[in-house]
C-alpha cells in the first residue's frame, strides 16, 4: 500500500506530508492483529522495569504534541517517544525547514521544537491515556535564557504521565542546547534534575538524548556525570550537524539536523563507546539508520537495549515495524539466539 501511496507523498511538502501523515492516523482503522508477528514473544525486553513486547520505538520529532501516540502502538511500535515539549507553545523556526534527501535515505530538519506547549499536551495525554509505554521528550523554549528552569518545570509538569523522560540537550537547532555538552554545564543541570526528583517525589526514569557530534574524550565524564546523578538511561544519538562529506542529494548543505542512512554507523559507534565505558550497566536507546532487521540488530549488539526510528518509516511506510519485527526473529532463529535481550552488546 505505501510503496503505491509514496509517490503522491513524494511529491508533497516535507511538511505537509508530515501534516497529513499525522491527520491519517487520527483515523487509523487497520486492525492491530494485522501488525502483530509469529514469535513476537521472543522480542520481548524489560525496559525499565515495565516488560514491552518488541524494542523498537518510534523516536522523538514525529509526535511532537502528543496527537497520535497511541496509533504507533497498533502499528506494532513496542513504545513511543512524543515531543520535544517545551513549557509554552512553540511555532518553530520559519518555512521551509525539513528536507528529503532522497539519494541519500536521509532527511534534514530545522524545525526548532515547533509544539503545542505543557498545558495543552498534558491536557491531552490526560484525555487519551496511553496504551503502552510512552516516554516524553523535553526541552527550553527558545527565548528562556535559564533554560534548566524549562527543563525542570516540563520534569514537573508530565512525571505523572510518562513511563520515562527524556532530556533532550542535543537539538542543533535551538541556540546553546548543546552547550548543555560540557562538563560544568551539563553537572549542573544535572544537579539541578536531581534536586528536583527529590524534592518532588519522582520515582521515573530520566533519560538524556546525547549529540552525536561529541568528541571521543566527551564520552567519559559524561558517563561519571550519568551515573553520579543516577540518571537512568542514554539515547544515542541525536541529529548530526555535519558529516555531510560523502552526500549527494541537492539538499545536502541545507542548515540542520541530519538523520537517517548517512548517521547510521555514527551512531553505533557511539553505542559501542558507551557500552563500553558504563561495562553495560545503563539501559541505551539507539537511534540513526534504522530502517530494516538488520540496522536495528546491529544497534542491540552493540550494546542498545531497544532502538527508536523515525527517518526510516518517511522512506518505508508506517509497516516497518511489523517488517523489522519479522526480520528480528530470522535473525535470531538463524542465530540460534533464544530472545532479543540475549543479543544486548554481543559485538562490544
Amino acid at each position: 500500500m505505501f510503496s503505491f501511496l509514496r509517490p503522491y507523498i513524494f511529491s508533497l511538502d516535507p511538511e505537509a506530508a508530515h501534516n497529513l501523515a499525522i491527520q491519517s492516523l487520527k483515523f487509523n482503522f487497520i486492525p492491530e492483529s494485522f501488525f502483530n508477528v509469529e514469535n513476537e514473544e521472543l522480542l520481548q525486553i524489560n525496559l525499565f522495569g515495565k516488560i514491552i513486547n518488541n524494542p523498537i520505538g518510534l523516536a522523538a520529532g514525529f509526535d511532537k504534541s502528543a496527537e497520535v501516540y497511541n496509533s504507533f502502538y497498533r502499528l506494532g511500535f513496542g513504545f513511543v517517544e512524543v515531543g520535544t515539549i517545551t513549557p509554552k507553545r512553540q511555532l518553530g523556526n520559519s518555512k521551509p525547514r525539513i528536507f528529503r534527501l532522497e539519494k541519500d535515505q536521509a532527511m534534514i530538519n530545522r524545525l526548532g521544537f515547533n509544539n503545542d506547549g505543557s498545558e495543552i499536551v498534558f491536557n491531552r495525554i490526560s484525555k487519551n491515556p496511553p496504551k503502552g509505554m510512552l516516554g516524553i521528550n523535553i526541552g527550553p523554549n527558545r527565548e528562556t535564557v535559564k533554560k534548566t528552569k524549562d527543563f525542570i518545570a516540563c520534569l514537573i509538569k508530565f512525571h505523572t504521565q510518562a513511563d520515562y523522560l527524556t532530556i533532550n540537550i542535543s537539538s542543533p537547532n535551538t541556540e546553546g542546547l548543546r552547550d548543555f555538552h560540557e562538563k560544568i554545564s551539563l553537572s549542573k543541570l544535572l544537579e539541578k534534575l536531581s534536586e528536583c526528583k527529590k524534592k518532588n517525589n519522582i520515582d521515573k526514569p530520566l533519560l538524556l538524548k546525547i549529540s552525536p557530534d561529541i568528541k571521543n574524550e566527551d564520552v567519559s565524564y559524561i558517563v561519571e556525570l550519568i551515573f553520579k546523578y543516577k540518571i537512568d538511561g542514554v539515547i544515542l544519538s541525536n541529529t548530526t550537524e555535519g558529516n555531510r562529506k560523502n552526500l549527494i542529494d541537492k539538499h545536502k548543505d541545507e542548515k540542520g539536523g541530519l538523520s537517517g542512512m548517512p548517521i547510521k554507523n555514527i551512531s553505533t559507534e557511539l553505542i559501542k563507546k558507551f557500552y563500553k565505558e558504563t561495562k553495560g550497566k545503563i539501559p541505551i536507546i539507539g537511534v540513526g539508520g534504522i530502517n530494516s532487521g538488520e540496522s536495528a540488530f546491529e544497534k542491540i549488539t552493540a550494546g542498545a537495549i531497544a532502538v527508536q526510528l523515525y527517518t526510516g518509516m518517511v522512506y518505508k511506510g508506517p509497516g516497518i515495524a511489523k517488517d523489522i519485527k519479522k526480520d528480528l526473529i530470522q535473525i535470531l532463529k538463524k542465530q540460534k539466539i533464544k530472545s532479543i535481550s540475549e543479543a544486548i552488546g554481543i559485538d562490544s
